[in-house]
């Protein structure tokens, strides 16, 4: 099979089913964007590559499960809204990802103040998976049948993203730098 396949040199790409559309439209534009944070997670990951501690292997598993989701998450955009989605984003999704969340967040020092990305490189390139995600999340109300779930998965995850940096940063003993408040 070949990678190229021609059929977009026009600015036509093709959805799940084969409808064509261009390539600036709405759905195209939402699994896109869930393509950018689901490599720019790959790349928090691969940060992580030489690094070691007690649950790393419980991490990545959580973040492999996660990178899974939001493909198929970007699969429902890819998918014209006639026709019918072979995976949907459920509730209990959503509530993983706030049970991680829950956890992780019980593990970090309380937050008072805004923080800078900063710190460990997979921690800043966590938030910047978490700045892709909010920009997926803001695209996704441009498709008005858009499944709400699929919306409040990518809200969620973002929280998980920013959740994520702040674990990170601890257990590798990143640096968080606190927003000044005397510019």
């Amino acid at each position: 099979m070949r990678i190229y396949t021609r059929t977009g040199d026009k600015g036509t790409t093709s959805l799940v089913y084969g409808s064509r559309v261009a390539k600036d439209d709405p759905r195209v534009e939402v699994y896109g964007t869930c393509d950018e944070v689901n490599s720019m997670i790959g790349f928090a990951l691969s940060c992580l590559n030489t690094e070691s501690w007690d649950e790393k292997e419980a991490f990545y598993d959580s973040i492999h499960r996660v990178q899974t989701i939001l493909f198929h998450v970007g699969s429902e955009f890819a998918t014209p809204k006639d026709r019918e989605v072979s995976w949907k984003i459920r509730q209990e999704h959503i509530d993983a990802l706030e049970n991680q969340i829950d956890a992780w967040d019980a593990e970090l020092e309380p937050l008072d103040n805004f923080i800078l990305p900063s710190g460990h490189q997979s921690s800043s390139a966590f938030h910047v998976a978490r700045t892709v995600t909010r920009r997926a999340e803001r695209l996704t109300v441009a498709i008005p049948d858009a499944n709400p779930l699929a919306t409040a998965y990518l809200n969620r995850l973002s929280d998980f993203l920013f959740v994520a940096a702040r674990y990170v940063n601890q257990v590798l003993n990143g640096t968080e730098i606190p927003l000044k408040a005397d510019v």
